[in-house]
């Protein structure tokens, strides 16, 4: 979940922010994670702890104690590493293209189709009572935690206080904090269960602190609205809950992929809607033939231009904006919610990229780059990082002109 007031998420030991424990004792350190990498364990910052002291004092006065002040900091530290991620945020910083390659690959589909079937019947039950559809709910879990498998390990405390302490979006995440640390104080969760994203996001589905208080659902009966078990239903409910009451009604679909006729010059974008007639008049087609659903005032959203995959969109694409409000989210999540229903790819087709490359010739790059002894990560035709640090590595290996970019004929060299 992306950052929304509606809410959607260390070279050094870890250090505590609260001096001694009561009584004097020296309090227990909590170890990071050793599988985080430097950024994201505690690192000195003097500057950091003394608006940690002045924020101890502001959540006193609003009545968290300092029992729970000292249970919750302890451990917690200083992340650089979550604030270059608050500024490099993947549903904004990649093509369409790129960001389906990432969330929706065809293996996480065919493992996410069975964690579907599995889930089913705890997926009806919440849909019966918000009205939010089941694959919707389990495609928000597929691309905010692999369908529970990937829930997060940074710490929700530590996240929250830099971004708070940093200033950018500070009220936004210092309100997380605050509401991190009632969770705390209420019993909700331990201190050791609160981690998650980068932003502070938890869970099954990755929800924020504010989103959690606002939102949460007791839905198995148990006497906790847990979103921390490996029993992902409170997540569920919660997630319909919060997309209920930011107004989904129900019954309704959240788009379809459409064909545009060539030379299309009608209405683009999701500000300038439409009656669905005044798009058929304009030749918009479903993808996959027959006619346009009408269901209300709609949008064709074509993210990569005319001449590739496009998208009619309708009032409750809006609803799933509201729980991150990236276009390229949105689209991901209503094309991984069909697919897990059983639907299949995209028939529109992004074509070549600035390179001359396919998604499928960006893959077969990464995997000849790997071969040849320079680790291109996953081959998942994203070029990233790590794929432009192989091919540099490579080019330069043999006595190219390093650049760092993927062509056809480096493609056709790697055979």
């Amino acid at each position: 979940m992306r950052l929304s007031r509606r809410g959607f998420a260390l070279g050094a030991s870890a250090i505590w922010l609260g001096g001694c424990l009561p009584g004097g004792g020296l309090p227990e350190v909590a170890r990071p994670d050793p599988a985080l990498e430097p950024g994201l364990r505690p690192q000195p910052n003097p500057a950091y702890d003394s608006w940690i002291a002045e924020f101890r004092a502001r959540a006193r006065d609003r009545g968290i104690t300092e029992t729970t002040l000292d249970r919750a900091f302890r451990g917690q530290g200083f992340l650089p590493g979550v604030i270059e991620r608050d500024r490099n945020q993947t549903e904004f910083s990649r093509t369409l293209e790129d960001y389906l390659a990432i969330v929706a690959p065809e293996d996480k589909i065919r493992f996410g189709r069975g964690e579907f079937a599995r889930q089913r019947a705890a997926l009806q039950r919440v849909e019966a009572e918000y009205g939010v559809p089941a694959k919707v709910m389990a495609s928000i879990w597929g691309v905010e935690s692999y369908f529970g498998t990937k829930r997060g390990k940074i710490p929700v405390i530590s996240a929250t206080s830099t971004l708070a302490w940093e200033g950018r979006r500070g009220r936004f995440f210092e309100s997380n904090l605050m509401d991190a640390l009632r969770i705390v104080q209420t019993g909700d969760a331990r201190p050791e269960q609160l981690v998650g994203s980068w932003a502070g996001a938890m869970g099954h589905t990755q929800l924020i602190p504010n989103a959690y208080q606002e939102h949460s659902v007791d839905f198995d009966g148990d006497g906790k609205r847990d979103i921390w078990s490996d029993n992902p239903i409170d997540a569920f409910a919660t997630t319909a809950r919060f997309l209920a009451r930011a107004g989904w009604r129900r019954g309704q679909p959240w788009g379809i992929e459409v064909r545009l006729p060539q030379g299309y010059s009608g209405p683009l974008g999701r500000k300038n809607r439409a009656a669905v007639s005044r798009f058929r008049e304009l030749g918009v087609r479903p993808a996959r033939g027959g006619s346009l659903p009408d269901h209300g005032t709609a949008a064709v959203l074509a993210p990569m231009g005319a001449g590739k995959p496009a998208f009619l969109v309708f009032h409750n694409f809006n609803m799933i904006l509201h729980y991150n409000p990236s276009e390229n989210y949105g689209l991901a999540v209503g094309y991984l919610a069909d697919r897990l229903d059983g639907a299949g790819p995209l028939v529109g087709d992004f074509g070549r990229d600035k390179h001359g490359l396919t998604l499928e010739d960006r893959k077969a790059l990464q995997l000849g780059l790997t071969r040849a002894g320079f680790d291109a990560g996953t081959p998942d035709g994203v070029i990233g990082k790590k794929t432009e640090a192989a091919i540099s590595a490579y080019q330069q290996s043999r006595g190219l002109a390093v650049t760092g970019e993927p062509s056809r004929a480096l493609l056709q060299a790697l055979g």
